[in-house]
């Protein structure tokens, strides 16, 4: 049997408002455990501020992955050492009006531009930005 990937986690200085963000780029909204899922929680031993750590944006839909956020226990310092390539529109190129547009869509949601890549990689053209989301975690949008 193959594995698959269960989760993307994230360290985060404030895990909820970077599950806030994220679940904004998939345009839903992020997971708040209350109600019986909290009971659950509180009932496995985790405590109040073990769920104020922690935040999870679970795409309704299936078409995403699954984002899991996790206290950081110390400040980001370096570039990532993987980052998430985020389509502007799904099973197709972007026109450059679209890639504009959800660019700026996203800037909105609180993500900074690092620059914009438009070159040739062998057979391939890259044209996409580098983007960091609020806490300098860096991503392609493309």
């Amino acid at each position: 049997m193959a594995s698959k990937i269960g989760n993307i986690v994230f360290y985060a200085d404030n895990p909820p408002a970077l599950a806030e963000f994220w679940a904004g780029v998939y345009g839903i909204e992020p997971a708040v455990f209350d109600g019986e899922l909290k009971e659950q929680l509180l009932a496995s031993g985790l405590t109040e501020e073990d769920l104020n750590k922690r935040g999870l944006v679970q795409d309704p839909s299936g078409d995403n992955p699954r984002l899991f956020f996790h206290h950081a226990s110390e400040e980001k310092h370096h570039r990532n050492r993987m980052h998430l390539d985020v389509q502007a529109v799904p099973g197709r190129a972007p026109s450059d009006e679209e890639l504009e547009a959800e660019k700026d869509r996203l800037v909105g949601l609180g993500a900074t531009v690092v620059r914009l890549v438009d070159q040739e990689w062998g057979p391939w053209g890259e044209h996409y930005y580098q983007m960091k989301d609020p806490e300098g975690n860096e991503f392609c949008l493309q």
